[in-house]
């Protein structure tokens, strides 16, 4: 069995590469002084062999290059296409994933250093995050769905045009007789809503219960998330055996998804109407890009085989 050698402590958003190079190799954490600047943060530093891997978890705001200059290939969750900092030669697009529970795991791998590397409350509120997420599982794709829909959000500072794009959903869902709707966005702590109080909800969900209802749904929405990054609750999406209605990506992926057999990517608020009446009128066209959603991610997304094919680049690299 190979061994990994990990190098820094990261915060929970790498907890589904963890999960996944655990489940597929022999992992240890070896505390390096040169990369103690990067526990806590949504970056993992690791070694195989005599090489360095990057996994850069983080919003696409650039590659580290301090990072970049270090490793012999770096990976970026969110590989911006038109960035030239993300098309350098040894940056690598993954797969969607999404942060998951894995406080036994994470206790085991980093033991007394997090007492050693952390702040006592740091180290609570990422345990905390953890504990709030649910633990990862390959769903079943459960077919004949009630015309239910689930759709929550935050309202983002920075992001009107993702503010927007969500906006007309949760209109468009609220006004559709045929669909049964839940959520809205939340309410801003500021109190700034940004015009949209008729799209408020008054339910804050936990993740749990997010994933939950999330699960129950006939269509999920994917719009581009902050900064252009992809959500994680795509790939959360995917594992359930939702239909996907996106718009298009800003970012790589390893393996693109292909419009109407994998997802449904549209260009327009305009277009809900017409790819609703679709969805409804016709149960195998909904059918066919769920099922095979579910199939992109069983195959390429799930901890184990996002963790193959890290280490198989890394190896070739």
């Amino acid at each position: 069995m190979k061994k990994i050698k990990l190098l820094n402590i990261p915060n929970f958003y790498s907890s589904y590469y963890l999960l996944g190079l655990s489940q597929e190799y022999k992992v240890k954490y070896k505390n390096d002084i040169n990369f103690n600047n990067f526990n806590n943060k949504p970056i993992l530093i690791f070694q195989i062999n005599d090489k360095i891997a990057v996994i850069d978890n983080d919003d696409p705001s650039g590659v580290n290059q301090q990072l970049y200059e270090i490793a012999d290939i770096y990976f970026a969750t969110n590989k911006l296409i038109d960035n030239e900092s993300y098309n350098q030669e040894k940056v690598r697009p993954l797969y969607p994933h999404y942060p998951i529970n894995i406080v036994p795991l994470y206790l085991s791998l980093f033991g007394l250093n997090l007492l050693k590397y952390f702040k006592f409350k740091d180290l609570s509120r990422q345990i905390y995050n953890l504990l709030r997420r649910p633990f990862f599982k390959q769903h079943e794709n459960i077919s004949n769905k009630e015309n239910f829909i689930f759709f929550s959000s935050n309202i983002w500072k920075k992001e009107p045009l993702a503010n927007q794009i969500r906006a007309e959903f949760i209109r468009f869902c609220k006004a559709d007789p045929r669909i049964e709707f839940k959520g809205g966005f939340i309410p801003r702590s500021d109190g700034n809503n940004y015009g949209f109080d008729n799209e408020l909800n008054t339910i804050k969900y936990s993740p749990k219960k997010f994933s939950k209802l999330s699960a129950m749904s006939k269509i999920a929405l994917n719009n581009p998330a902050v900064c252009g990054a992809v959500s994680w609750r795509l790939a959360e999406y995917l594992n359930q055996g939702l239909f996907v209605l996106s718009f298009p990506f800003k970012i790589e992926l390893p393996k693109n998804l292909r419009q109407d057999i994998d997802v449904n990517f549209i260009q327009h608020v305009d277009e809900y109407k017409g790819v609703f009446d679709k969805i409804l009128n016709n149960h195998e066209f909904y059918e066919s890009i769920a099922a095979k959603g579910k199939i992109y991610f069983d195959s390429y997304c799930t901890p184990r085989a996002q963790a193959k094919h890290i280490v198989e680049l890394i190896l070739n690299s």
